[in-house]
């Protein structure tokens, strides 16, 4: 090649890396010029992947509070969720932060409760459950609410009354089960976490000759549970299950599946991480601990992100399916009047999700390359 030709073809790459540089809003949309595992470095739209969602870093509060956050997460989700039925896939998982967007943005440095974390996953999945009402077989009570206790239940009907909402099954884990787990091959019927007998028992007696005080929710708030009408569930979409709750929820999730396989099981922000990486003792919870390897390791995670701070790094795993995991390292820069300047960069794309340690190490490596 000729000093000229060479020199043309070197320009546009030189303006490439300068652009690269340059930029610094939201998402790196460029190549790294450095190389780390062993290939180069491309951005998530050079190859064809969802990009990570906008305003999710918590040095961005004041973007996060101002766009629908939570609502670009249900696109992605209804589009995997799609994708993974469409694949015959029966056992979905979708995780995410649920804080993240509006005016009480909260990231995960910041304080909250299970409760705000509940209300915003019930909230998510009330709007997510009409998404699916446009095709005849999700229709008529086919898609099913699965909250995981009856107060849960109670309020979200009563907040969200419109006839597009109503339109789904109202339930609870313990309707579900109790309403199919019942042979031999289902487990044996539901589990009731501790205590739960008692405070019942007591509902009922202080309940006087109308027979419950509704201590635990309002019973009329379930909605009936009837073959060749509602039932058998096309879609259950199942809130929060265990997490911060009952292990329970996690051992009748189990015994609703094997009840009724044909129908397709998406978890909400259920902790499924916790339940398979061994957060729970078998000493202790040796029901969990036996429904691990056969049934939740089984989960597709259809979409999910989740934020990773660990040595000093920052960063996300993220994954849209049937796309490939994405491991992204997020670099923060001082800006304008203070506010701080983020960028994501694309580690590395990988077909099996990796380890937390794994990830924290890629991070951490890309982290000190780019110094």
């Amino acid at each position: 090649m000729s000093q000229v030709l060479l020199l043309a073809a070197l320009v546009p790459l030189a303006i490439l890396v300068s652009g690269c540089n340059a930029f610094t809003s939201t998402y790196t949309r460029c190549g790294s010029v450095s190389s780390v595992f062993g290939q180069q470095q491309q951005s998530s739209s050079a190859l064809n992947l969802t990009p990570l969602p906008k305003g999710i870093s918590p040095f961005e509060k004041s973007l996060s509070k101002n766009i629908d956050i939570q609502g670009d997460f249900r696109k992605s989700s209804k589009k995997a969720i799609d994708a993974a039925i469409g694949n015959n896939m029966k056992r979905v998982e979708i995780e995410f932060p649920p804080l993240l967007g509006g005016s009480q943005s909260k990231s995960q440095f910041d304080d909250f409760d299970n409760i705000q974390e509940l209300d915003k996953n019930k909230e998510w999945t009330m709007q997510l459950a009409p998404t699916f009402l446009g095709e005849k077989e999700y229709q008529k009570g086919r898609v099913w609410m699965i909250f995981p206790d009856l107060k849960e239940c109670e309020l979200a009907k009563a907040e969200w009354a419109g006839q597009r909402y109503q339109e789904a099954t109202f339930t609870t884990i313990q309707a579900v089960t109790n309403y199919l787990a019942t042979g031999e091959n289902s487990g044996g019927g539901y589990d009731a976490p501790w205590g739960e007998n008692l405070m019942s028992g007591l509902s009922k007696i202080m309940g006087g000759k109308d027979g419950d005080a509704g201590l635990l929710g309002d019973q009329a708030s379930l909605d009936p549970l009837v073959e060749g009408e509602n039932s058998p569930a096309r879609l259950w979409l199942v809130i929060q299950p265990g997490n911060g709750g009952p292990v329970e929820d996690w051992v009748n999730c189990e015994k609703m599946a094997l009840s009724s396989p044909d129908t397709t099981m998406v978890v909400i922000n259920g902790a499924l991480d916790k339940v398979r990486g061994g957060f729970y003792p078998a000493v202790f919870f040796p029901k969990l601990a036996a429904t691990v390897d056969r049934f939740w390791k089984k989960f597709e995670p259809a979409f999910y992100l989740k934020p990773f701070s660990d040595k000093g790094v920052y960063g996300w795993l993220y994954r849209v399916y049937p796309e490939p995991w994405q491991v992204h390292l997020e670099i923060v820069k001082p800006g304008k009047d203070g506010n701080a300047e983020v960028e994501y960069m694309l580690v590395d794309t990988m077909d099996e999700k990796p380890s937390y340690d794994k990830v924290v190490s890629m991070l951490l490596s890309v982290s000190q390359a780019n110094k």
